[in-house]
């Protein structure tokens, strides 16, 4: 069974204890710049969205990588990244449609979510419940589709 971070944009609070948590277990230091999840916000609207890698199925992620440095690993269904082959391009950075790999420049590596080894973090400390850990196909991809075409649209009114 193949398990995704399913966000429920609207639930939540924008608190950031998910980033926390995150950058805690990875970096040992409370650190959201170092955190593999992130609470995209805009200025001038109450509008918090948390951003976590999709786990893409055809990961272009590992489609532009130069030289084979993330894979499927199909025992969690997560994209994970190889760091004694990456080097750093960050060309996965760059390709990733969500927006969900980041770059730690102290360590000089890309990051992204490999989802705990099948125990995230975010989600148990979510307090509104907004980050789950579900069944990849009780995620309706229809549903998460209209989400993102909403915020999308909320987005482009607020920059225009």
């Amino acid at each position: 069974m193949r398990k995704m971070i399913a966000v429920d944009a609207p639930v939540c609070s924008g608190c950031k204890i998910c980033m926390m948590v995150c950058s805690l277990r990875h970096e040992s230091v409370v650190n959201p710049t170092r955190s593999r999840i992130t609470v995209f916000q805009h200025e001038s609207v109450l509008l918090e969205v948390p951003v976590v890698c999709q786990q893409c199925e055809s990961a272009p992620c590992a489609a532009v990588c130069p030289v084979n440095a993330i894979r499927q690993d199909e025992k969690l269904g997560r994209v994970v990244v190889d760091y004694d082959v990456c080097v750093g391009c960050k060309m996965c950075v760059v390709i990733c449609p969500f927006g969900a790999m980041g770059f730690n420049t102290i360590a000089r590596k890309v990051i992204k979510c490999d989802l705990c080894d099948g125990d995230p973090e975010c989600v148990k400390f979510c307090s509104t419940k907004a980050i789950q850990y579900v069944d990849a196909t009780s995620v309706s991809l229809k549903k998460g589709r209209a989400s993102s075409d909403k915020i999308t649209e909320q987005v482009r009114q607020l920059t225009t």
